[in-house]
């Protein structure tokens, strides 16, 4: 069984999309000969009683929690109900906070082994070992794997899978996909599914904790591989429209363009979205990926003040930023932008910079999000050593100096989103894209005069 606690879900872009973590560790599992069963709490967000009677129904002799820094709390509730129901189940927790802070999981007598990074490999060869006996002598010989022996805390390095084609399918027919928001404001189609192809990041920023888990070399599914999964989706789901929910879709030039080739000749009949960086595109690419289907491509665009993103070791410059959105927009392909708000050092006067920019560069969709500062970034430690910040929750810090604190960014944020959106030029995008009754239902203030 795997299993995630009850929060408020894995969401992008405001969507909730449903657990691919989960899957892979599942689809992993299942190819190894084990029976697997998958709940998912982060959508059904049942009480914790329920929860107890899902475990004792089933009666797994392991369950994997999968846990962010943000609900941390929420997974060591799950971890003792299960525990309650089932002493002798064995609880393994992954994902993003356990392999920052192994220890932190480990102070808990109600989970036995934390897996580190990468989960397909090691949960498969731990489930293998506790299958058969082997216990912490076993656990010791897995990489990537921490739990207890003689009051200490015993760590074995993680290792990365070189080879993703090896890992299977995200076990999506675990799952129950039609509770899922199958859909996105930014594709025209659907059901909407996300994928993942890649692994990794060669990048610093200092906001970001992604290239201590997957490492800083990129690794990527084949592109024969991508296209066989789209093939699945589309025949076993339906899927019509892919959001590609890596960081840097298009880091590696010549699997991009060999992957949009192959999608053209198989004629997949999708639209798909992606997120990626700003000088990591050129318009040969967005002219290639516009033919295969690509409807959409986030940026990151952080910031439109220099120091800030300077600060944020981006390293990209405005300049950058406003030539991706020209060429993007040129060749026919939607552009959406996110900034952030409430770094360390930044100023009101720095923010106002920014939504000027935003303006400036007009993407068809921008959100400004304010950072909230967890384990694995640089930022954080700045965070956690000066203490800048009003609040500590768990291993959450919400960012305070002497310009704001998250009450107030949560009133800049209400203001830029709303002014963003009410400019005239974007009502009548709006209009274009959704119908002029469309925008009015949804949005009658716009038309109040």
């Amino acid at each position: 069984m795997t299993t995630a606690p009850p929060s408020h879900g894995p969401w992008i872009h405001g969507r909730h999309f449903l657990p691919l973590g989960l899957a892979y560790i599942a689809g992993a599992l299942e190819k190894a000969g084990f029976q697997v069963e998958i709940f998912d709490n982060y959508l059904l967000e049942k009480p914790i009683d329920e929860v107890k009677l899902e475990v004792k129904q089933l009666n797994p002799e392991i369950v994997g929690i999968t846990c962010g820094s943000a609900t941390y709390r929420q997974c060591i509730e799950t971890a003792k109900a299960v525990k309650e129901v089932l002493p002798s189940c064995k609880v393994i927790v992954g994902g993003w906070h356990p392999s920052y802070e192994p220890d932190s999981m480990l102070q808990h007598p109600e989970i036995d082994y934390v897996v580190i990074g990468e989960g397909e490999r090691a949960m498969v060869e731990l489930a293998t070992s506790l299958s058969k006996g082997e216990g912490d002598q076993g656990a010791a010989a897995i990489a990537g794997v921490a739990f207890r022996r003689g009051g200490k805390v015993v760590k074995t390095p993680p290792k990365f899978i070189n080879n993703l084609d090896e890992i299977p399918f995200p076990a999506r027919h675990l799952l129950p996909m039609h509770l899922y928001e199958r859909k996105i404001e930014y594709l025209d189609v659907q059901p909407v599914d996300n994928m993942s192809i890649m692994r990794g990041c060669p990048f610093n920023c200092a906001f970001c904790e992604i290239s201590h888990l997957w490492g800083k070399t990129c690794r990527s599914f084949s592109p024969s591989r991508v296209v066989q999964e789209i093939e699945h989706l589309k025949t076993n789901f339906g899927t019509r429209g892919i959001y590609f929910i890596n960081d840097n879709f298009t880091v590696k030039k010549n699997l991009t363009l060999e992957l949009c080739a192959l999608m053209k000749k198989n004629r997949l009949d999708i639209e798909w979205a992606c997120d990626t960086r700003v000088d990591l595109v050129s318009r040969e690419m967005l002219r290639e990926m516009k033919a295969a289907g690509c409807k959409t491509i986030w940026f990151g665009g952080e910031s439109g003040s220099p120091r800030i993103l300077e600060k944020l070791n981006k390293g990209v410059t405005l300049e950058q930023i406003e030539h991706a959105f020209k060429i993007a927009r040129e060749e026919g392909i939607q552009t959406a932008c996110s900034f952030m708000m409430g770094i360390p050092g930044e100023t009101v006067a720095d923010m106002e910079a920014t939504f000027r920019f935003a303006r400036k560069l007009d993407p068809d969709w921008c959100r400004f999000n304010i950072f909230v500062a967890v384990p694995g970034s640089s930022l954080y430690q700045e965070v956690i050593q000066k203490h800048l910040y009003s609040r500590l929750e768990d291993f959450v810090a919400y960012v305070r100096t002497e310009d704001f604190d998250y009450d107030s960014l949560l009133a800049i944020q209400r203001r830029f989103h709303r002014n963003f959106n009410r400019s005239p030029k974007r009502i009548l995008r709006k209009i274009r894209r959704e119908g002029f009754f469309t925008v009015l239902k949804k949005s009658p203030a716009y038309f109040s005069g």
